[in-house]
């Protein structure tokens, strides 16, 4: 297909799709050729995908408020749908020429998560009967090459549809209709906690929010009945956790990441109109989620072992081989850490090395000075 026609398919000027290719990552899955957007770029989302004469459109981003109750009235006009948003890594899943594609939020056909999902959830007959459909999901539990956290429910890895839209047009289903299918079709959802009226949604959400708090969780996505409208709220558990992650590998993640979740917290302690004691004691479970993390890390290298993001995956040998395949030739240094058979899988421990966080505080440690 020419560029022209993808530009129609997209919906934008030929000057607008030529100033958009110099931005497009080229790929290829299995011999596809495909190109994809890996940043918002001209109005067309991140993710969105040219594939074969084929356009995936990408998954919009989600804004935050930070202040529930100012924060739900100035986006939803009536009622509100409220759903868990849960800590894993996004994929998008597609039927192109008789076969299903996954790709991650930037665009990338993931072998990993395009193998092992027919284990996982079964939608021959969803694409079946809507060819169309691009089926929006979370992959979580402690068995994943991305983004790795506990859920009691899940033992190794599972599959979480959260959204439905037209792989062409990025048009989404109403919540109801699409809460309908996926239940039709035997497929997974989030949690859905309740539709509830505007003036009611602030203190409900609160409500949810501070429950799901305390088991640890991520926090919740409000949709408009339509969802064309989206928004999320996180609890301070999910900051926690992220400052850890963040601080246990303290040369890798920029300042911008760090700051906007100190930030959540400061709103949220003045949003919850905490006294000086709760305040404090917030300010200690940040503190701690910051520096015990950071010391661990130090210790690590000052031992001479070395940091990194440890994974665990599961899946037959071949989709291992192309998982690390996949991530060598994103430029990451792999260092397995354990590699077994179970039950006729292949189970495989993994680091992605962080050369900058292991580099600067080696270096540190042998009397390197900090240039401020």
């Amino acid at each position: 297909m020419g560029d022209t026609e993808y530009h129609r398919k997209l919906g934008i000027g030929t000057s607008a799709f030529e100033a958009l290719e110099d931005h497009l990552e080229r790929r290829a899955y299995e011999g596809r050729e495909y190109r994809h957007v890996p940043d918002y770029r001209r109005g067309v989302e991140r993710g969105t995908v040219l594939i074969a004469g084929e356009v995936v459109r990408g998954f919009p981003k989600v804004p935050r408020t930070l202040v529930l109750e100012t924060g739900v009235p100035t986006q939803f006009e009536d009622r509100v749908a409220v759903e868990e948003k849960l800590n894993g890594y996004n994929v998008r899943v597609v039927r192109l020429a008789g076969e299903q594609l996954a790709f991650t939020r930037s665009g990338m056909v993931c072998p990993f998560t395009t193998r092992v999902l027919g284990r996982l959830v079964d939608l021959e007959a969803l694409f079946d009967e809507n060819p169309e459909a691009m089926v929006c999901g979370e992959m979580i539990g402690p068995e994943n090459p991305y983004t790795a956290h506990d859920y009691p429910e899940v033992d190794s890895l599972a599959f979480r549809a959260f959204d439905w839209r037209d792989r062409r047009t990025g048009e989404p289903l109403d919540v109801a209709d699409r809460r309908e299918r996926y239940e039709r079709y035997g497929v997974p959802q989030t949690r859905l906690f309740g539709e509830y009226a505007l003036e009611d949604a602030a203190s409900e959400v609160g409500r949810i929010v501070a429950e799901l708090d305390a088991e640890g969780r991520e926090g919740v996505v409000l949709r408009s009945p339509d969802a064309t409208t989206l928004l999320k709220y996180t609890t301070a558990a999910s900051t926690r956790s992220d400052l850890a992650y963040a601080f246990s590998l303290p040369f890798d993640y920029g300042q911008a990441f760090m700051f906007r979740r100190l930030l959540r917290e400061g709103f949220r302690t003045v949003e919850r109109g905490e006294d000086d004691e709760d305040a404090r004691e917030r300010a200690h479970e940040i503190g701690e989620a910051i520096l015990l993390s950071m010391r661990e890390a130090i210790r690590t290298v000052e031992d001479g072992g070395s940091i990194g993001e440890r994974h665990t995956v599961r899946a037959s040998h071949e989709t291992i081989e192309a998982l690390l395949e996949h991530l060598r030739e994103q430029g990451l240094t792999l260092e397995i850490k354990a590699d077994r058979r179970e039950d006729g899988d292949r189970v495989l421990t993994f680091c992605k090395r962080v050369q900058s966080s292991n580099d600067k505080i080696r270096n540190y440690l042998e009397g390197h000075v900090v240039q401020e």
